[in-house]
């Protein structure tokens, strides 16, 4: 399993911005309402976030010496792919909220409510939040390699990859 690479999560972002500027774009002309996730999304993404960081700090608790029980390799392999999972949804999120973001700043001065703005603004954050706690849990993640034997000594099975 590889890592989260922020060039794909960047990639995801870019798409998913220009996918949501045009559907905003075509929809809002059209006269249907702006596609965005309402405020109670940011409850699921709250839910989501304290989820991922609960079984991330179990992990991280086991790898930091904590290790009054086996840790499951099944659980930590889930929190992996958790994180994981976490970030990129919260990449597409942002991206996609940019987009309308984008579009609806636009409208300004044709329009007076604020209020798909401001739900964009607070979705982006929570995708931000999201993009970070996915990173930060997969670091918790990582077994660090041993130094025994120095930089020039083959690394052995599972040094450096995840717990």
């Amino acid at each position: 399993m590889g890592t989260i690479r922020i060039s794909w999560l960047v990639l995801i972002g870019l798409v998913f911005g220009a996918a949501g500027w045009l559907i905003n774009w075509w929809v809002t002309r059209n006269g249907y309402p702006t596609p965005a996730l309402p405020l109670s999304s940011l409850l699921t993404i709250v839910a989501v976030v304290a989820v991922t960081l609960v079984f991330g700090l179990r992990v991280k608790r086991w790898r930091a010496g904590s290790r009054k029980r086996v840790l499951d390799p099944i659980l930590a392999a889930r929190t992996v792919v958790l994180a994981q999972a976490t970030a990129y949804a919260g990449a597409l999120t942002t991206g996609w909220h940019v987009g309308i973001l984008a579009d609806q700043l636009t409208l300004l001065g044709v329009r007076s409510n604020l209020g798909p703005i401001w739900g964009s603004l607070a979705v982006i954050a929570g995708g931000i939040v999201m993009i970070a706690t996915g990173l930060i849990v997969e670091s918790f993640c990582k077994l660090p390699p041993d130094d025994e034997g120095g930089a020039d000594r083959p690394r052995e099975s599972g040094e450096g990859e995840y717990a």
